[in-house]
């Protein structure tokens, strides 16, 4: 289908910017005024092959929740006996981030000329994940659409759930540590300069931690913009080595073997590995396709690598345990238990209890790594901040006892 470029304004008055595809100019008009968009200028331009919304100036960012409200709803339609192009209309109006809105309108013209969801869905891969279109088309050919879409937004609630567990851990330093940085180059390139001004004038010889802290800020106001320009460049050079291979497996490597925030990440990793695998298989997906998704949602190349490897002892027959074991990345604990699964015949099960536990060891891990990195953080700040202020009074200390001499 042809892809149409509009220029609109939503109820605000926002102006929003966005290429759109559908079936005909009148559709695409007929999408936007049903997301209550004001419309200014649509035109068609060339399609470009598997990309069917761009990134433009406006755009609502599609959040973990926007999909999992999504596939919750669409799942009670179906289950209610309401057709899937009825239920796809109602959820593409009545959304409240119209970017989705206009891509389900989208994807409910596709499905109204006789695609299937999951191919319609496979056009949106920037918003649904490879996870997500393979348990819809189980789901089809299973004829228990409303059953695996219940499933996946089960599982994506439980995503969004450990998600922002892990965020909530990782903000609270970063933020701290962001104002301790502010503060400190404030003192340096504001306050320290007018300690050395009273500091010249008393003819004596400065201390060495004065002198030092001197010699830092001065540092600092004679080559901030290319200390800042450095920091920058380097930034970019170390984005750039994130983007090559080796860089990537280097550094999600490092990440996992941290002392303090690596064993956190490393049972997010299990989690989301086991209740992946452990809902796509549930829902009917084989298990090399399983696990080529898994590998794939992985977001950790060291991870995605050793899964690479499960899947392709699990091609030459053999089970998922021992290939497991050998990556030395999963525990013990969990591949065993993954072992009595596949003895047993109970895989998925067995795979969605590891999930339910390492959810629960997650959440122990944030309440301590909360408890550890409080007082860590006040140290820091107080060694940091502490030593600035002492080494600017130092010379006042000084003084002080000279005159009570």
């Amino acid at each position: 289908m042809p892809n149409f470029k509009y220029v609109a304004k939503d109820r605000t008055g926002k102006s929003l910017s966005a290429v759109l595809e559908a079936k005909d100019r009148a559709s695409c008009v007929d999408i936007l005024r049903k997301n209550e968009l004001i419309i200014i200028s649509v035109t068609e331009e060339a399609s470009k092959p598997g990309f069917s919304f761009d990134i433009f100036s406006g755009k609502q960012k599609i959040k973990l929740d926007d999909l999992v409200m999504f596939s919750r709803q669409l799942a009670t339609m179906v289950d209610a006996g309401i057709t899937l192009v009825a239920a796809l209309d109602i959820l593409g109006e009545q959304m409240d981030n119209k970017t989705f809105g206009a891509i389900i309108l989208t994807v409910r013209n596709d499905v109204e000329t006789g695609s299937s969801l999951s191919a319609a869905l496979a056009k949106h891969k920037k918003v649904f994940s490879p996870l997500f279109i393979n348990m819809v088309r189980a789901g089809e050919s299973s004829g228990m659409l409303d059953d695996i879409l219940d499933r996946l937004s089960q599982y994506l609630e439980k995503t969004a759930s450990l998600q922002k567990k892990v965020q909530s851990a990782m903000i609270y330093p970063a933020v701290v540590s962001g104002m301790a940085l502010g503060i400190t180059l404030l003192l340096l390139l504001k306050v320290v300069p007018i300690f050395k001004d009273i500091f010249s004038g008393f003819g004596a010889a400065l201390p060495t931690p004065t002198l030092v802290l001197i010699n830092i800020s001065n540092a600092l106001q004679k080559h901030f913009v290319v200390i800042v320009l450095c920091v920058v460049g380097a930034g970019f050079l170390f984005r750039r080595w994130l983007k090559t291979e080796k860089g990537r497996v280097r550094f999600d490597g490092l990440i996992l073997h941290m002392p303090i925030f690596g064993i956190l990440l490393r049972k997010v990793a299990i989690s989301k590995f086991s209740r992946t695998l452990s809902t796509l298989i549930k829902s009917g997906v084989p298990i090399l396709s399983a696990l080529e998704i898994v590998g794939k949602t992985a977001g950790n190349r060291v991870i995605e690598m050793a899964v690479d490897e499960v899947r392709k002892n699990v091609r030459e027959g053999e089970g998922i345990a021992a290939p497991l074991a050998k990556s030395k990345i999963f525990p013990t604990m969990m591949t065993r238990m993954v072992s009595v699964g596949e003895q047993s015949g109970e895989l998925e099960k067995m795979l969605s209890k590891i999930a339910d536990f390492y959810d629960e060891q997650v959440d122990t891990a944030v309440s301590g790594l909360t408890s550890l990195i409080e007082p860590l953080i006040i140290g820091f700040l107080g060694i940091v901040i502490g030593s600035v202020v002492i080494a600017m009074f130092l010379p006042i200390f000084k003084l002080t006892t000279v005159v009570g001499m």
